[in-house]
């Protein structure tokens, strides 16, 4: 195996489709949603802070790609030069991995992990110097952090591991009545109900974008009541961000050309209702982004929506249906099911990195002091800020 590091989207985009082919059909995983995310949130910060592209490629004997890091390197005062996924943050992606051959995963993390771990001098000034690898938004099965990790942790790096929020995913059933046998005969009584006021009778009905001469409309359209909704709930909105705005209105015309993106819109006694676009990839329909109409509530145009989309999704024989990361209760509501997630912290065996981790375990660990009991850390606090009286010295403290 032989490892380099490719550090602009110049060099990546000659591995767009190798790329693609390792990300196991997971679109937050894809070359168009990465590559796009780093347009609009890498090189746009202020050059004293600017991230850098850090990618490691690993090639087999035949010079074929068979695995990456898909990852940038930033800087921060209490990190130091962190590594980080493509796609975090703001965008909140999930799923996110290293992309790895099917069955190289371990033989790809062990090669990344060696790259990493070397010396300076033995890397040829290839690898990154970097003092915090951050992974967010990682799958808790994930095998391939997880080789990772071990193999860090094989090589003397610190590993921290610690839940982030779950996903939530519904396993879809082969007809539309089994879905209904998930629910209480009560619950499920009433969402038929709903199902025939609303569906059936052809008050509301569900519009899918056929077209890419479609797709600009319907943005707008999204934009525009998802906003809405968001500050009719004193929240500012996903759009209130330029560059979230602008990433969405990049990003969706690729996928959507490229059969990974569906959008729809519900209408209710003839007027938009409800919105959402889904991502699509590896037999599963990841619901990403929703809007409702803040005047069409009395008609539930979230559920209405959902139910729709997921009718459509059992007829069209997709296995499950991803409303991703986030605790919301109608997730469970509509019958998904947890799955967990990971945030991963590695530190390599310096001194300056250790120190620094340190020191963030420290403040972690007052985070949670003064969540548990806030008069007794606040009495803490103040008592070591106190400079040492003449009778105990500074060395008893």
């Amino acid at each position: 195996m032989q490892v380099y590091c490719l550090n602009t989207l110049a060099e990546l985009v000659r591995y767009a489709e190798d790329w693609d082919r390792l990300s196991s059909g997971v679109p937050f995983r894809s070359w168009t949603w990465l590559s796009t995310w780093w347009r609009h949130y890498g090189p746009a910060r202020p050059a004293d802070r600017a991230p850098q592209l850090a990618v490691p490629c690993v090639f087999d004997d035949h010079e074929r790609l068979v695995g990456l890091g898909p990852w940038y390197l930033g800087r921060s005062a209490a990190g130091g030069r962190v590594l980080r996924m493509l796609g975090s943050g703001e965008v909140c992606s999930d799923y996110l991995s290293i992309l790895a051959q099917p069955g190289m995963e371990t033989i790809v993390a062990d090669a990344l992990v060696e790259f990493l771990m070397a010396r300076p001098a033995a890397q040829g000034g290839d690898a990154p110097q970097w003092d915090l690898l951050e992974l967010d938004g990682v799958d808790a099965e994930d095998r391939g952090v997880a080789s990772l990790a071990e193999h860090f942790a094989q090589q003397g790096a610190i590993v921290h591991r610690r839940p982030g929020l779950n996903c939530w995913r519904l396993m879809l059933p082969t007809t539309w009545d089994g879905y209904y046998e998930l629910f209480s005969k009560n619950r499920a009584k009433q969402l038929r109900r709903l199902e025939r006021i609303y569906l059936e009778s052809g008050r509301a009905v569900l519009r899918m974008v056929e077209r890419a001469d479609e797709l600009p409309a319907a943005m707008d359209l999204f934009i525009g009541m998802h906003q809405r909704r968001r500050q009719s709930l004193g929240e500012p909105g996903s759009f209130a961000s330029p560059r979230f705005t602008a990433f969405f209105r990049e990003v969706l015309p690729p996928l959507f050309r490229s059969g990974h993106v569906q959008f729809y819109g519900l209408e209710v006694d003839g007027r938009p209702a409800a919105s959402e676009y889904l991502l699509t990839g590896d037999g599963a329909l990841y619901a990403y982004q929703a809007a409702i109409e803040p005047d069409a509530r009395k008609h539930e145009p979230g559920k209405l929506i959902n139910l729709a989309m997921m009718r459509r999704a059992v007829a069209q024989g997709y296995r499950a249906f991803d409303f991703l990361r986030g605790d919301e209760p109608y997730k469970a509501n509509l019958r998904a099911q947890p799955r967990p997630s990971t945030r991963w912290r590695i530190v390599p065996n310096r001194a300056a990195a250790r120190w620094r981790h340190s020191l963030w375990l420290a403040g972690r660990s007052l985070k949670h002091l003064f969540r548990r009991n806030p008069a007794t850390a606040q009495a803490l606090a103040l008592r070591d800020a106190q400079p040492p009286s003449a009778a105990e010295p500074a060395a008893s403290k």
